[in-house]
């Protein structure tokens, strides 16, 4: 069994919007989340979703989810107060239903990611199945520097250094047995503030492996992320009228 594992609790403070969370604004027809949504929905891989969602904002979601035809989605979780704990109340979900947690394979992705695709999906379970863990990642295109707590530079990575660097991306994919008792674990022990399960496995000593994503896969956090998806979605309708 494939699941997809949808993280769509954040509140969206970077964005600057008041009304919705980022997961909900609406771009020409359609709200960000349910864009994600439905590359899981149409791959035929893929069993069923688990969505992690504000708990104040799951009426309007069930709407959504039948409006927009949506029909994969069997558990809708309440979010945590942390990413971390979100994802674990989603996994806990999917794990008490799971018949076989060791051959479950789940891909935890952001809910505001929309811009992966079918072929991005195949490659993670595909890693999955082969080496236990699939790490979306993308090349890094600029210099990295790290600087101090006075913001005077200390490090300056050069292009050889960039070229072994990656940025780590979404999904990140297990086996439902490996990431959920690394999260049970994590929660026993009071470790509640890692931002990502390719963290959290890499401190448990859990080998990963990496997958190429495309670019275009970002995170819409800010104003400017929401107006580059909305300027990539112009530009792929463009290339289908004209055939740029």
């Amino acid at each position: 069994m494939n699941t997809a594992l949808i993280f769509a609790g954040g509140t969206g403070i970077r964005m600057n919007s008041n009304a919705k969370p980022k997961q909900f604004l609406q771009i020409r027809t359609k709200p960000v989340l349910i864009y994600t949504l439905e590359h899981f929905e149409d791959h035929e891989e893929i069993d069923n979703i688990c969505i992690v969602c504000l708990a104040g904002w799951i009426p309007e979601l069930k709407k959504m989810l039948k409006l927009y035809g949506i029909t994969k989605v069997k558990w809708l979780v309440k979010g945590g107060n942390t990413a971390q704990e979100s994802v674990f109340n989603g996994l806990s979900a999917i794990y008490a239903d799971a018949p076989k947690p060791k051959e479950t394979v789940v891909l935890i992705h952001d809910g505001v990611r929309p811009l992966i695709d079918g072929e991005l999906i195949s490659k993670c379970i595909d890693s999955v199945k082969k080496h236990g863990s699939a790490i979306t990642v993308a090349p890094i295109g600029e210099t990295l520097i790290n600087i101090s707590q006075n913001y005077a530079i200390e490090t300056i990575e050069g292009v050889k250094e960039r070229s072994i660097h990656r940025f780590a991306r979404a999904p990140q994919c297990f086996f439902l047995e490996d990431i959920y008792a690394i999260h049970k674990k994590s929660k026993e022990n009071g470790i509640n503030g890692v931002l990502d399960s390719a963290t959290l496995m890499h401190q448990n000593g859990h080998p990963l492996f990496v997958v190429n994503g495309p670019e275009k896969n970002i995170k819409i956090t800010t104003p400017i992320d929401y107006y580059i998806f909305k300027a990539l979605l112009n530009a792929e309708e463009d290339a289908q009228v004209f055939g740029i």
